[in-house]
């Protein structure tokens, strides 16, 4: 008995040794894997000397660096000189639409077939970022162009419509818009009035939009409307349809004069008797009453392109506050060195790293397919909300200047105020993000 518990004991230890033994060794390879891993990682924002350097974050690469300062280098060198121009005529040039185009701006993700760069959605968020770093609101019509309007003709499209539209809008030769926004229908789009009703093969327009970003610049506008008075409810009858701006019956108004984001071409366009052929119903025939499906299929992407451009805009706004109350004297020394200063931008600063974190995530569940609607909502109501927030805080930290338009500050914070109510109002958000909650299934 003896015999047998001390071979017992020393077949243990000797278990107990090839078990720590290998432990140890799966530690130094974990340990040395992670080392490598660590020298690979790039820094995020918040541990960089910018939160708008280049060569941060971990969902990018070299290759987006890359395309990110072709970008910046655009917009320093052709938009932002320009923008009180812009401003004051209420939209941007045709020919800057051509340059950005001609320089690889637009559809980054529509494939080479129809002359994009068939890259990935990070190529299209870093073009949004760059427009934001540089505070400017005058492109935003080129999101919905190249982010929105293009995914839309090229996911649901036929073979010729992608032909006929896709390859000009890459270029920024025909510059594409989308009208779903009507005077008393905003978030609620089974509103909408605009109908269509067929004569023969043809389809005849009629109806009216709002809102409607590059509305007063566009040359096709995807059109939001009802094709089935008699459906069971409106999503079952509704349908899109590619409109040309040279179509007679379309009408332009000017654009809107609007509080913020004022080189950022916003028009009403009207459709009277429009007599649209056959080949104008987005996807064709099989589309017909499917156009409510499409948009709530891409509305997710939407809002988070709203996201990422808030996120960027609100790094941007703290950014130019910092440098400011470093530079800024009051009682004989610079504002940053009070307190109360630096309490308020560690505050801002902390804030916008776990913001961005969340809203990187979300980028790269898009990039593999597995955002939903509910997790796009709280992006788009969590980050706009804290734009909104810091654009608040940085005015004030400015004082008196921060007041002046002259100062783009001001203008950063008047362009805040409508990421909360584009693409669903935030009200709506916490709607959606509710249902996903409460809902039973």
């Amino acid at each position: 008995m003896a015999s047998f518990v001390t071979r017992c004991a020393s077949a243990a230890r000797q278990t107990k040794t090839a078990l720590t033994t290998v432990y140890l060794s799966r530690c130094q390879r974990w340990s040395s894997s992670t080392n490598e891993d660590a020298k690979e990682r790039r820094p995020e924002p918040g541990q960089s000397e910018n939160m708008t350097d280049i060569g941060t974050r971990n969902i990018f690469s070299e290759e987006h660096d890359i395309f990110r300062r072709t970008v910046r280098k655009f917009m320093e060198e052709e938009v932002v000189p320009n923008q009180m121009r812009y401003e004051d005529q209420g939209y941007v040039d045709k020919e800057l639409w051509r340059l950005a185009g001609a320089t690889g701006l637009f559809g980054t993700t529509i494939s080479a077939d129809y002359g994009g760069a068939g890259a990935d959605y990070k190529y299209n968020a870093i073009v949004d970022e760059e427009k934001s770093y540089a505070n400017d609101a005058g492109t935003n019509g080129w999101t919905v162009h190249s982010g929105i309007v293009m995914p839309y003709i090229d996911d649901y499209g036929t073979t010729e419509q992608r032909q006929m539209y896709i390859p000009g809008m890459v270029a920024g030769e025909t510059i594409g818009a989308i009208a779903m926004t009507e005077p008393q229908a905003g978030s609620d789009l089974q509103g909408i009035k605009t109908s269509a009703k067929r004569d023969g093969d043809d389809w005849i327009l009629n109806g009216s939009k709002t809102f409607i970003s590059s509305g007063y610049l566009c040359d096709v506008v995807i059109v939001v409307a009802i094709t089935d008075l008699e459906a069971k409810s409106k999503a079952h009858g509704i349908s899109l349809f590619l409109v040309d701006a040279s179509s007679p019956g379309f009408s332009k108004g000017k654009p809107l004069k609007k509080i913020g984001q004022q080189a950022s071409d916003t028009a009403e366009l009207f459709f009277d008797d429009i007599r649209l052929p056959k080949e104008a119903l987005l996807g064709g025939e099989k589309m017909l009453n499917k156009g409510f499906y499409c948009l709530m299929n891409q509305l997710p992407r939407e809002r988070l392109i709203v996201a990422g451009g808030a996120q960027a805009h609100a790094e941007c706004m703290y950014e130019m506050t910092r440098e400011y109350v470093k530079k800024r004297k009051a009682f004989g020394k610079p504002l940053s060195n009070l307190q109360t200063i630096q309490f308020r931008l560690a505050e801002m600063k902390t804030e916008l790293c776990v913001s961005r974190a969340f809203t990187d995530q979300c980028i790269q569940l898009y990039c593999e397919d597995r955002l939903d609607s509910a997790l796009a909502s709280m992006a788009k109501l969590h980050v706009t909300d804290l734009c909104n927030k810091v654009a608040t805080e940085c005015v004030q930290l400015h004082g008196g200047w921060g007041y002046m338009w002259e100062f783009p500050i001001a203008r950063a914070f008047a362009a805040a105020r409508a990421y909360q109510i584009y693409a669903g109002s935030n009200e709506i958000m916490k709607e959606l993000i509710a249902r996903s909650i409460c809902s039973d299934k």
